[in-house]
């Protein structure tokens, strides 16, 4: 009688498992680009010394999932930048009326959480360029995925969007 039930039980919870999985929203092919950032990443990297900025080595901690209705990919980051940490959560979309992809990243501790970063991206392959503008200036930001476990990123500025200076720099590998 004791194995009737676990039986029971166990078809129930597959039988209702498999209705869920039916009726969960399925990945938009605009959408698919994104998923490569599903999981945890941990990034290493560096700022360099330009301009006023200070040189130093950072780390990233970065965790994506899909939204339950598979139109955004959210991010929550954590970044130990030299002298501080900075905790931010963003959110990558396509946008059918305008054909392409937007980022938008809030933070919490760095003095502009009032001025989040918008940036439209272009999603070329495994190239994923943003182009935001924060404190008065045009920030790039590049992230290449030459596997599905291994990404570079490079950021960055300019104050005339023709005379780019490289920032930042580093790599990520996926954790899980």
């Amino acid at each position: 009688m004791r194995r009737l039930s676990t039986f029971a039980a166990l078809a129930t919870l597959t039988l209702a498992s498999s209705a869920w999985c039916a009726d969960a929203p399925s990945l938009a092919p605009e959408l698919q680009p994104l998923g490569v950032t599903a999981g945890t990443w941990l990034y290493h990297g560096e700022d360099l010394a330009v301009g006023d900025q200070k040189g130093g080595e950072w780390t990233w901690l970065e965790e994506c999932a899909w939204a339950p209705n598979k139109a955004f990919m959210a991010c929550s980051f954590t970044m130990n930048n030299p002298g501080k940490t900075v905790k931010s959560h963003a959110v990558s979309t396509y946008n059918y009326s305008d054909k392409s992809y937007w980022h938008y990243e809030m933070f919490d501790s760095d003095g502009s959480g009032a001025e989040p970063f918008i940036a439209r991206m272009t999603v070329e392959g495994n190239t994923w360029i943003a182009y935001g503008k924060s404190d008065g200036k045009t920030y790039r930001v590049t992230y290449h995925y030459s596997t599905p476990t291994k990404a570079t990123v490079r950021v960055e500025v300019s104050s005339d969007n023709a005379h780019w200076t490289v920032v930042a720099q580093g790599e990520g590998i996926k954790q899980a």
